[in-house]
């Protein structure tokens, strides 16, 4: 047996050995790139949040310090910026989560008059450009030349972040809803649960991961736009628009810190989004598995 593996591997060729090279490395090596190239740029902010820059300009290492992270709100107009996006961030996201998700369950289990077109209307915003879609808010609004929606607000960028995340929402808890198993509901429901409670029970915990999943995508479009915020702000000033505004003159590391924060705090969330809902998994896997031994006992 040995000598036969010794011969077939002293017949492969120089190509054989490099073409089974290539299978066994080429994947790894790429998934180890891509992912280097995405966290590079991420790396860099939280590098320089450390950074002590000379001048205004924070685009050249000069040396390390905390003075940015002892005092993150330092720059003038940051700290409002920064909770007017938050606090934008978090209702769109609560709105559009529940309205998105009501939606999808609506689009993916009934059949009614319009669900095509209702469909397609879910998906406009997310082919839409930003800056049609921005300018096409604009207009609606001034047109509308009454409160809410004129004078240009905190509450018209609420509105405008509602619409296009709602669209990320429906697309993201229909991929959860394909492939649900029904055969659960039916069987609450043949227990005795109506439909509130079967909802309650068993349909909303099974499409949970999905719902966050959805609400952390909000949450994170809605607190790093733009374009469509620009041509809906009026006066306010987010986030993103404070950045672009100190872009011109020189970003101060304060900045970095922010984004570093709000950086950390979507991986955790992600993170433990990932452990409870696999704790999750395998508790109901261990229940399972007692059941059917009780049964086969």
């Amino acid at each position: 047996m040995a000598t036969s593996s010794a011969a077939l591997a002293a017949r492969r060729t120089p190509a054989d050995r490099v073409a089974r090279a290539v299978d066994r490395w080429l994947l790894p090596i790429y998934v180890v790139g891509v992912t280097a190239y995405l966290i590079l740029p991420v790396a860099v902010m939280i590098l320089f949040s450390f950074n002590d820059p000379a001048g205004k300009s924070n685009f050249v290492w000069q040396g390390f310090t905390l003075n940015a992270w002892l005092d993150p709100f330092g720059v003038a107009g940051l700290e409002s910026s920064v909770q007017i996006s938050i606090v934008i961030a978090l209702l769109s996201t609560l709105v559009a989560t529940v309205l998105g998700t009501l939606i999808a369950l609506a689009i993916e289990r009934h059949d009614f008059r319009g669900r095509a077109t209702t469909n397609l209307f879910i998906f406009l915003p997310m082919a839409t450009p930003e800056i049609v879609l921005g300018a096409s808010l604009l207009t609606l609004f001034v047109a509308i030349a009454a409160p809410p929606f004129f004078p240009l607000s905190a509450i018209t960028i609420l509105i405008a972040h509602i619409m296009f995340n709602i669209s990320f929402v429906v697309v993201t808890v229909r991929a959860r809803l394909a492939g649900f198993p029904v055969h659960l509901e039916e069987a609450a429901m043949d227990l005795g649960a109506n439909e509130l409670t079967t909802f309650r029970k068993v349909t909303f915990p099974l499409i949970l991961p999905g719902v966050l999943a959805a609400a952390l995508l909000a949450f994170s479009l809605s607190i790093d736009d733009f374009v469509i915020t620009n041509f809906t702000a009026g006066g306010t000033v987010t986030f993103p628009m404070f950045i672009y505004a100190k872009a011109r003159i020189g970003i101060p590391p304060q900045v970095n810190v922010i984004g570093t924060i709000i950086f950390l705090t979507a991986v955790a969330l992600v993170a433990v989004s990932t452990v409870v809902s696999r704790r999750r998994a395998m508790r109901d896997e261990t229940i399972a598995r007692r059941y059917a031994a009780a049964e086969r006992s």
